[in-house]
């Protein structure tokens, strides 16, 4: 049985038509149809019911289908087993970001990835910290950007920096983009948008708060940042945010933000990957190419 010959018949398969597998293939309908007759004269069965409308799977088609799907996935494991022995980063890569570092960072991303890395394609999914984390535990994403986590054996934790939190507010007459500190007593002072638990800014604020006996006046829980920029620009409460957060809403002069100190509250960055999985080339040098973004873009 031919490669080639079964990857046709799966294309054809999945797409329920030679015209639409020809046209994603980028072969001519005639030969595509043959490939496939040659393939169903040596197995000595008819694969597909020919119709007006495409083709249906036979009962030998559907037992070949299942059957083809994983001998195709088994060679590319192997090709890729291959790449990743002789150094060459190859194959997708999957990293997950959190909302406020993907507004940032995904455009730069992916430009350098596919500079640096043509043979290799790259996926970018958004999620809290505390799901990425899972994601990668199930193997969904690769590699990931978070913020403070807990130590844990199934992941691999490579700090990058530290981000100073400010007390964001909207702008008012005569005030610059940053202002004097403020303590953590001020900031509980202040009705606060903010993400809900387990977001880590807000972990990170409660945590803080209860050291002092305190707690966050919190107006509102909201998930979304430029949702929370929109409300605090309206007026509606303070918010607790890296900077970068508000120099990526493209609208910064819209808000007066201080430095929260005594004490200092900042947030790291670490890049995470699980250490439960193999690592190949891409992997590892794609961790590299974003510690060098994240370094770079936040500098």
């Amino acid at each position: 049985m031919d490669l080639k010959q079964l990857e046709y018949f799966v294309h054809v398969a999945e797409l329920g038509s030679f015209t639409r597998a020809a046209s994603f293939l980028s072969i001519a309908q005639p030969a595509l149809s043959r490939q496939v007759r040659s393939l169903e004269v040596e197995l000595r069965q008819s694969l597909f019911e020919r119709n007006g409308r495409g083709v249906t799977l036979t009962e030998a088609g559907t037992r070949l289908l299942a059957h083809g799907r994983g001998i195709l996935q088994q060679v590319e494991r192997a090709r890729l087993d291959l790449e990743d022995h002789r150094g060459a980063a190859t194959g997708r890569l999957v990293i997950a970001l959190p909302p406020s570092v993907s507004r940032t960072l995904t455009s730069p991303l992916v430009r350098a990835f596919r500079q640096r890395f043509p043979k290799a394609t790259l996926s970018v999914v958004e999620g809290l910290s505390t799901y990425v984390l899972e994601w990668l535990a199930i193997g969904r994403v690769d590699c990931a950007v978070v913020y403070n986590v807990a130590p844990s054996a199934a992941i691999d934790l490579v700090p990058v920096l530290d981000e100073q939190l400010y007390l964001v507010s909207a702008r008012g007459h005569g005030n610059k983009l940053i202002g004097p500190a403020v303590t953590l007593a001020e900031v509980a002072e202040h009705e606060l948008v903010i993400p809900s638990l387990p977001h880590s800014i807000r972990m990170l604020l409660e945590t803080a708060l209860a050291n002092e006996g305190r707690k966050a006046r919190v107006a509102m829980e909201v998930e979304s940042v430029p949702a929370i920029l929109d409300l605090v620009q309206q007026g509606e409460a303070h918010a607790v945010l890296a900077l970068n957060a508000i120099q990526a809403s493209g609208n910064a002069d819209a808000f007066f933000v201080r430095p929260i100190r005594k004490p200092k509250m900042t947030t790291t960055l670490w890049i995470a990957t699980s250490s439960q999985r193999h690592r190949g080339p891409l992997i590892d040098q794609s961790t590299e190419l974003v510690k060098e973004l994240l370094l770079k873009l936040w500098a």
